[in-house]
């Protein structure tokens, strides 16, 4: 059962360090979130983003954890580090020199690593720069400035606070993957997502005592979201298992092989980082426009506002896009082809060698375009939803697809380390099965 899965956890030690760990790094995490950079009005701060609530900064805001409408030094969260590794990974596929580090096993990794850190610090000095001009120029609605004194030392102060809270989430992320248990960088952008709700749940509670906001609106919103938390679960969960026969092989006076098992390829085999990644293109030029006070680049801003056509439609376009480009950065059917041939494996009624790669391609791209249409449902339909129903907090697909995505990678790496060590795990039969 559950309970005694939970018990079970505080009898492994190595598993207890790495869980304390990780909740030690993530509240480290959350009490930076609560640092202001220097030389910023909080109050008239608070009363701008009070109007943003269900718009690209909201989205932003989420994201980052409420940094961004604090203005902490960890306002910028983990986005400029999330669009470097977006750029590494598209380089890879058109430059020679990263396409061979990538090949390279641990050493090319730790290279093409050291790369993305470089290129998350000059992305956080551009968006750092361009907040701080931004802000100065802003007020609040009733007419306050943000920016107690404005100015050249404001931006650079601005621009080294932002950057280096950028690059402590990096170090706390990698931390995490290294010596606690999940994905950190994952962990990070969930947490942000999970401590922004109670304060929304207040701010539905108090919308419905004065009115704003009908209980029946509430009830629908609740039951919609239940339900996409199952849809979640059960997709995540599902498998397009192609089944494998093993040849008889005799070594000695032993016979080894001829039996049939499967190559399980699951439904939506990126995951949460289309959805990740998505939103982090998209947020990164619109964020900068929307503190920028040219009438055009206003105009881009807000026809990039989430609920709008033109939003809505690059967000599908880049979760088709990411879901198809990360399935091949990970998934490599030549590869799983060679290593089947070379183990005595093949498919039933299919030739080994090239005809099993173009097979396993093919099954491939089939389930990753339903995978893909299941991404862009999550993500889009409740925000159109959400948007109408005026909610006063972005809580829509993308953060639901986050939230139920990392809770079950997270759990599932839980699963292995117990089931490894011969301890009951959450589920008596079969543990949480994983995107991995």
């Amino acid at each position: 059962m559950i309970g005694s899965g939970f018990q079970n956890i505080f009898k492994i030690p190595e598993l207890k360090k790495r869980i304390l760990y990780t909740l030690a790094l993530l509240t480290v995490y959350r009490i930076g979130v609560h640092v202001p950079t220097p030389g910023i009005d909080t109050v008239a701060l608070a009363s701008f983003f009070a109007k943003a609530k269900g718009t690209l900064l909201g989205l932003f805001d989420m994201f980052s954890g409420g940094a961004l409408e604090r203005l902490s030094v960890f306002a910028l969260g983990i986005m400029p580090y999330i669009s470097a590794s977006i750029i590494l990974q598209l380089l890879t596929v058109v430059v020679p020199h990263l396409e061979r580090l990538s090949k390279e096993g641990e050493q090319g990794r730790k290279k093409i690593t050291q790369y993305t850190r470089y290129g998350t610090v000059v992305l956080s000095i551009i968006q750092g720069f361009g907040i701080s001009v931004g802000l100065e120029s802003m007020t609040s609605p009733g007419g306050a400035p943000i920016v107690i004194d404005p100015g050249w030392s404001f931006r650079l102060m601005t621009v080294i606070t932002l950057t280096s809270g950028t690059a402590f989430i990096m170090w706390l992320g990698e931390q995490i993957t290294e010596r606690g248990i999940g994905n950190g960088i994952s962990l990070i952008i969930f947490a942000g997502i999970v401590a922004g709700i109670p304060s929304a749940i207040g701010n539905s509670f108090r919308l419905i005592s004065t009115g704003e906001m009908g209980i029946f609106s509430v009830l629908i919103l609740g039951v919609l979201m239940v339900a996409v938390i199952g849809f979640i679960v059960f997709v995540e969960q599902g498998q397009r298992r192609i089944p494998v026969q093993y040849a008889k092989r005799v070594v000695g006076r032993k016979m080894y092989g001829g039996q049939s098992t499967h190559l399980p390829l699951k439904v939506n085999t990126a995951g949460v980082i289309p959805a990740i990644f998505a939103s982090s293109i998209i947020m990164f030029p619109a964020t900068i426009a929307s503190f920028i006070a040219i009438p055009w680049v206003k105009g881009i801003a807000d026809s990039m506002q989430p609920g709008n056509w033109l939003y809505q439609l690059l967000f599908v376009g880049f979760i088709f896009f990411f879901c198809y480009f990360y399935t091949a950065v990970t998934f490599n059917p030549v590869d799983v082809a060679d290593n089947m041939k070379k183990q005595g494996g093949y498919i039933p009624g299919i030739r080994p060698g090239k005809r099993t790669a173009d097979y396993i391609d093919r099954v491939l791209t089939r389930i990753t375009l339903g995978g893909a249409i299941y991404v862009s449902l999550v993500c889009v339909l409740p925000s159109i939803l959400i948007t109408k129903f005026n909610v006063p907090f972005y809580f829509g697909g993308t953060a639901l697809l986050i939230v139920v995505g990392v809770a079950i990678d997270t759990i599932s790496q839980i699963e292995s380390h117990m089931l490894t060590r011969h301890y009951e795990g959450f589920l008596k039969k079969g543990g949480v099965k994983g995107r991995r």
